[in-house]
């Protein structure tokens, strides 16, 4: 039996195990993250150097010093009593989360995939959880975490905390600026040649990406900035008396480079390869997801001057066309307009209801089209109609189709691609093409009924493009412009114009037909909608406009 005295003593000894300050709490949750929870990062740096060697070993040394300091460096912003310790918690959750999604989609990290992230709807946020991201955060952050929950973190007085935390930042600086001086020209080459570095590094980049984030928001708002509102209609609109109907679709997640209208070896577009249509086969997209993406293409500034917190204060293409005296409607089975319809009608049909192209969860596209026809016949005016389309949206393909169109099997029916062979990938993605073709031919046919009414077009194009394995492993998308592939920033774009919309606004099927390959990007989109129109406005610019050149005045 153990005496009194030794039960306290060993009682001390736990104390004393479990008692640590701030500053080895946040080292060791720094020493947790920047080993374990960095795979991307390392593995990147290592390829980057090329083989192991003794001036390898030692950047990679001097690497190792930089990830500890800059990581303990924002942790140690984050301990302070009462909250140090659900913050660090939170830190090694969102760290474990964040390498699964590295790890398994081969995504980075900025301001503008997190943006991204955070606009997306709870069901699509179902799709992404799986088992195996429950083992990395129990693992990964679980683990870090009940020994959090079990330390006891001993803060000193307020005003010694605060002395002792400027001091430790203090050395922590001056630590940094050393090994990069040292390092400079090594670090400088790589990040300049290699700059997704940057966003590799957890969790300096979704912290970083956060900061981004809130600094825009906490901006004074400013004015809405009017755009084109001298715009009104040119004098083709006095040639007809029937109003126009025009239809805009916006696809999701669809690349360029499966789809067969484009050359791709599978029939993805039976019923469109039976249209009158104009395919665009060089089509390149703004942005690399919904959240930078959209609102860029309805803008005027063109995707080198394009800003998004710029763009929630100024007009867009839709406004324009209001200003021009036409009745805009906006119809939503996707994640929201981000800002775009904010001033025009709008109807959100991405919710669950009872209809033959819902599911309990979700609904397929063709769920933009139910009452569509209800809406032309009280339609007394000219009328643009956007579709948001659903789309390809992934990582769980096989969830956008009815079974009727899943003609490409077997499909990968999981939304952990790393676990499913790529040709299956494939098959579930191409799936969501050939729906799109039938939704789009479906739109086409409607328009037609609607001809004795209404002098009628679609325009399709897609927001952006879709990664599939490539590129060393790659999925979704969402990466940084400049390093994403090419398959992200590709993407499909059509026409399909009435012979009454053609004759009434002298458009020339034929001329437009060999611009077909020239190449176009989401910064002709605003610029297009207007040509084809006829709405004339200071804003417009004709070479701009893929139409400018094809009309037979």
């Amino acid at each position: 039996m153990w005496s009194r005295e030794q039960r306290l003593t060993e009682k001390s000894i736990a104390q004393r195990f479990r008692r640590v300050s701030p500053g080895i709490a946040t080292l060791a949750i720094s020493l947790w993250v920047v080993v374990l929870c960095n795979g991307p990062f390392w593995r990147t740096l290592w390829n980057i150097q090329g083989g192991l060697s003794g001036t390898t070993l030692l950047k990679f040394g001097a690497a190792f010093v930089i990830a500890i300091l800059v990581t303990n460096l924002l942790l140690t912003l984050l301990a302070f009593p009462w909250i140090g310790k659900p913050l660090l918690a939170l830190v090694t959750i969102a760290s474990a989360v964040t390498l699964y999604f590295m790890d398994s989609y081969g995504v980075m990290i900025d301001k503008v995939m997190l943006q991204n992230v955070l606009e997306t709807h709870p069901e699509e946020v179902r799709e992404l959880m799986s088992w195996r991201l429950a083992l990395y955060a129990l693992l990964l952050g679980g683990v870090p975490v009940a020994w959090l929950a079990w330390a006891d973190i001993a803060y000193a007085r307020w005003w010694k905390e605060i002395l002792n935390k400027a001091l430790h930042l203090t050395l922590m600086a001056l630590g940094l600026g050393a090994v990069l001086f040292l390092f400079y020209k090594d670090f400088a080459s790589v990040v300049r040649n290699h700059g997704e570095v940057r966003n590799l590094l957890i969790p300096a980049n979704y912290l970083g990406a956060a900061n981004g984030l809130l600094r825009a928001k906490a901006r004074a708002p400013r004015a809405l900035q009017i755009v084109g509102e001298d715009a009104h209609k040119g004098p083709r609109w006095s040639g007809s008396g029937k109003p126009t109907l025009t239809v805009l679709v916006v696809g999701e997640t669809a690349r360029a480079a499966n789809f067969s209208l484009g050359g791709y070896a599978r029939k993805t577009n039976p019923q469109l390869e039976k249209e009158d249509i104009v395919y665009f086969s060089n089509v390149l997209a703004c942005g690399t997801s919904t959240a930078s993406s959209l609102p860029c293409m309805f803008s005027d500034v063109g995707r080198e001057r394009f800003s998004a917190n710029d763009a929630i204060n100024r007009e867009g293409l839709l406004d324009v066309l209001v200003h021009a005296g036409l009745n805009v409607m906006w119809l939503d089975n996707n994640s929201g307009c981000k800002g775009i319809c904010d001033r025009v009608g709008s109807e959100d049909l991405s919710r669950p209801q009872a209809s033959p192209f819902c599911r309990s969860d979700e609904c397929y596209d063709e769920i933009l089209l139910q009452g569509l026809q209800e809406r032309l016949d009280r339609a007394d005016r000219d009328l643009v109609v956007v579709l948001h389309q659903k789309g390809s949206h992934g990582p769980a393909y096989y969830l956008r189709v009815p079974e009727a169109f899943k003609l490409f099997r077997p499909v990968c029916g999981s939304n952990q691609l790393e676990k499913c062979p790529r040709e299956e990938i494939v098959n579930a993605f191409d799936n969501t093409i050939v729906y799109t073709d039938h939704v789009l031919a479906k739109t086409i046919a409607l328009l037609r009924q609607n001809a004795a009414r209404f002098d009628t077009a679609m325009l399709y194009v897609s927001d952006h493009g879709e990664s599939l394995g490539e590129s060393g492993g790659v999925y979704l998308h969402g990466l940084p412009y400049a390093m994403a592939p090419i398959e992200q920033k590709h993407v499909p774009m059509l026409a399909w114009l009435s012979e009454g919309f053609r004759a009434r606004f002298h458009i020339d099927q034929s001329c437009l037909a060999s611009k077909r390959h020239e190449a176009y990007s989401h910064d002709h989109l605003f610029h297009s909608m207007l040509g084809l129109l006829d709405i004339q406005t200071r804003v417009y610019r004709p070479e701009l406009d893929l139409f400018h050149g094809c009309r037979r005045d």
